[in-house]
């Protein structure tokens, strides 16, 4: 009826792609289900490596959520990466010692953007970049090699350096629709009874039956 989500490697003649929720648990990291980092260079197991400047003691959060695809390359720079920017200088004196670390800043002189957070169903292409505090909404593709510096509005593809829009996958009727049917809610069952409806078809009438069988 569905691939067992609860496996790290959910088909065993693929071991390119795992299910990065049944990883070991880290820190202020939340992965929903069937969620799948790709790579063909490295084990994929090794997706936090692609998590940096990520500090318990600034707080800030890496969410993700169901069923989306992220490709291998990504890398999500969070607020660990931010230096003090009010002086003349944003060179980090402080963490090299020798008496340096007297101009230690407070957590309140840093930049703090936030926690990261993708939506459901996102589509990130390779060597994607994501910066911090960034808000990807659900159904958004970003285009490989992107910097994502600003927030993605659902259903829309972007692309480039820093990432601009490029179009939006649907009008903003169907958009609407998807967002309220939250297809990604749904439990296994209704999934496989609607999957051929859900990679093949988005027609209005469509969605408002699939809305009336949830």
């Amino acid at each position: 009826m569905a691939p067992d989500k609860t496996k790290l490697f959910p088909n065993d003649n693929i071991r390119t792609v795992c299910y990065i929720q049944n990883l070991p648990p880290r820190s202020n990291v939340l992965i929903g289900d069937y969620t799948y980092y790709s790579d063909n260079s490295r084990p994929p197991e090794q997706f936090y490596d692609r998590i940096q400047h990520h500090y318990d003691f600034l707080g800030d959060r890496l969410v993700i959520g169901k069923f989306c695809a992220i490709a291998e390359g990504v890398t999500f720079i969070m607020n660990g990466a931010n230096h003090r920017m009010e002086g003349m200088t944003t060179y980090p004196f402080n963490i090299f010692g020798g008496g340096w670390e007297r101009v230690t800043p407070t957590l309140d002189q840093l930049p703090f953007k936030g926690d990261t957070v993708l939506g459901n169903d996102v589509w990130i292409g390779q060597n994607v970049t994501i910066m911090p505090g960034v808000k990807i909404g659900d159904g958004a593709i970003v285009a490989s090699n992107a910097t994502v510096t600003k927030d993605i509005e659902p259903y829309t593809i972007v692309g480039g350096n820093p990432a601009k829009p490029i179009k939006k996958r649907f009008d903003d009727e169907i958009i609407a629709l998807l967002l309220e049917l939250k297809w990604w809610d749904q439990d296994e069952v209704w999934l496989d009874t609607y999957l051929e409806r859900l990679v093949s078809t988005y027609d209005p009438q469509t969605l408002r039956e699939l809305l009336k069988s949830r």
